[in-house]
């Protein structure tokens, strides 16, 4: 399928109100805080009428009905993504995506069923011409600044051209998103001597090679809170182990920050000294702030949040699309990807 060129004209945002743990409260409350808060774009709901409009109304919150788009089915979090969408027709995810593919909008937030997102925007909305696979992206703070990962779940089995083109992608989106000139970029890889790695890894290294693309070679799992590249590739596989490890890693020092403070009383003051100035620190861990990951590859604009994400993080993640829109980021990666097309 043909990309369709991204205009000049306002974004065109789809947010799904049934996505989330927390739908449709945080879903509603979240992006018509981002609208209000911008007011350079167009909202739609989608999801159950009736629900929607509960919502807005106990919430005293201002919405224009004729952008509530009816959808009677919502795919759970459990449910299995491709046989969800086939049972479910009338799901949110699938009448936001069938709206957007028919030319109506531009952008499709949710925070519900994952891997349902994911396929709906692959089968539904449709691949970038060129694409073979779309990737899923996380941020990861670092010592420099910023990292970006690529992939982190939206494919297990990557072929060489594929991690090519996360890299391309993941250059162009660091670059207009977060604003760094001519990112690096790394392959994550069992050590950072030439040649080291897997047959992957190897043949995706000389790929990249061929391209303009500011390529630094082999990175460790230690150079991405190093910041030794700004865009790192690698097959979902890999990537979701990552960042789940991580999380994990964040957890469990909360968890010994509350056992350590319940000691004692003097541990619990210890604690409370320092609790604001380690919330600072760490806001950059905090998935709220970066709102949810874009799904790069698809015709249109895709952000997948997580389950749990707060009215603050839908917001950003509505707010993240817009800024995707305004900055062209189909258009410049349909134009990348064709560039390279030859590549082998």
């Amino acid at each position: 399928m043909d990309t369709i060129p991204t205009n000049d004209s306002k974004c065109r945002i789809v947010v799904d109100a049934m996505g989330g743990d927390f739908s449709p409260l945080n879903a509603i409350v979240g992006s018509i805080q981002a609208y209000e808060e911008s007011g350079e774009f167009e909202l739609y709901l989608v999801g159950q009428t009736d629900e929607i409009k509960n919502v807005i109304s106990s919430n005293n919150l201002s919405f224009d009905n004729n952008k509530i788009l009816h959808a009677d089915e919502v795919i759970e979090m459990g449910e299995k993504p491709t046989q969800a969408l086939k049972q479910k027709p009338n799901s949110s995810i699938v009448v936001g995506a069938k709206f957007i593919r028919d030319g109506n909008a531009d952008a499709f937030v949710s925070a519900g069923n994952t891997g349902a997102v994911m396929a709906a925007s692959t089968l539904i909305i449709g691949r970038i011409s060129g694409v073979g696979r779309p990737t899923i992206s996380v941020s990861m703070p670092n010592e420099t600044g910023i990292c970006n990962l690529f992939d982190v779940g939206a494919s297990v089995d990557s072929k060489p051209r594929h991690l090519l083109e996360y890299a391309i992608m993941g250059s162009i989106y660091t670059e207009e998103i977060n604003g760094i000139k001519n990112p690096t970029v790394g392959i994550l890889n069992v050590g950072e001597e030439e040649g080291k790695g897997n047959e992957l890894t190897v043949a995706a290294s000389e790929l990249i090679k061929k391209t303009n693309l500011n390529f630094v070679g082999n990175v460790e799992g230690n150079d991405i809170f190093k910041g030794t590249a700004n865009v790192i590739v690698c097959d979902g596989f890999i990537g979701n182990i990552l960042i789940k490890f991580g999380e994990g890693v964040l957890s469990l020092l909360k968890h010994r920050f509350k056992d350590y403070a319940s000691q004692s009383l003097t541990n619990k003051i210890k604690v409370g000294l320092i609790r604001s100035t380690m919330r600072e620190a760490m806001k950059d861990f905090d998935y709220q702030t970066h709102g949810g990951a874009p799904l790069l590859g698809i015709n249109k604009i895709s952000i997948i949040g997580h389950g749990s994400s707060t009215p603050k993080a839908i917001k950003n993640m509505v707010l993240r699309a817009n800024e995707m829109h305004k900055k062209k980021l189909i258009e410049k990666i349909s134009k990348s990807i064709t560039q390279y097309s030859n590549l082998k």
